[in-house]
């Protein structure tokens, strides 16, 4: 008796959002840097576990414009540590962006470090370092400014990046719209870390389905 074999379907690779008019007024003429990182993401990123099968339909206003939109808080020529970069969101969208920032992407897992090592040669980004460490081990009180995009919770993610920055540095966390429930449930760790300054800024204001909130902090002197 002869076995008929049922062909499996393939699953078509999820189409990808078109890019945004709101890109160029984000990223002006660093845009060209910035599509090619997007397009990279979007060929590889599945396949090597970096986004989901649900992001390329969102991958520029939820990941791409969302990690941008954080460069108005970084001050100019600053030392910029990303925890946990991953896909290099949004450290490597802010390398690209910025050139005069100097990023070092703080990322443990090999397979991802190895991603950014390799779209970093691609992008031919001077101004990032891969270093492939937890943050809670990396070298401490270096950074001008720390940032950080969907790692966790505020308690749990204040000590990690507050110990990272300079004395006087400053924390600047892009997050979601339980931020300020999270700023209250980490009231203590906040008073414990002698944070001053601490606030909840909108960014991309006026740019419909784009705006994000970043939570911002100044780390004792």
């Amino acid at each position: 008796m002869t076995r008929r074999t049922v062909p499996q379907e393939v699953e078509e690779p999820s189409a990808v959002e078109p890019e945004p008019a709101e890109a160029e007024q984000v990223f002006g003429d660093r845009l060209p840097l910035v599509r090619r990182y997007t397009a990279d993401l979007a060929e590889h990123g599945e396949r090597l576990g970096l986004i989901g099968p649900l992001e390329p339909p969102r991958l520029w206003s939820r990941h791409v414009v969302n990690s941008g939109l954080l460069a108005e808080f970084l001050p100019r020529d600053a030392a910029v540590a990303d925890v946990g970069s991953g896909a290099g969101l949004p450290g490597l969208v802010l390398a690209a962006a910025r050139p005069d920032l100097d990023l070092t992407l703080i990322e443990p897992m090999e397979r991802r470090t190895a991603w950014l090592q390799e779209e970093v040669g691609r992008l031919g980004l001077t101004n990032v370092r891969v270093d492939r460490v937890r943050a809670e081990d990396a070298e401490a009180a270096r950074f001008d400014v720390v940032t950080a995009r969907a790692v966790g919770a505020l308690t749990g993610l204040l000590p990690i990046t507050a110990r990272l920055a300079r004395p006087g540095g400053r924390l600047a966390l892009l997050k979601g719209a339980a931020v300020e429930a999270e700023l209250a449930k980490a009231e203590k760790t906040v008073r414990r870390l002698g944070l001053t300054d601490v606030r909840v800024e909108m960014a991309g204001r006026g740019m419909a389905g784009l705006e994000t909130r970043v939570f911002l902090a100044t780390v004792p002197g």
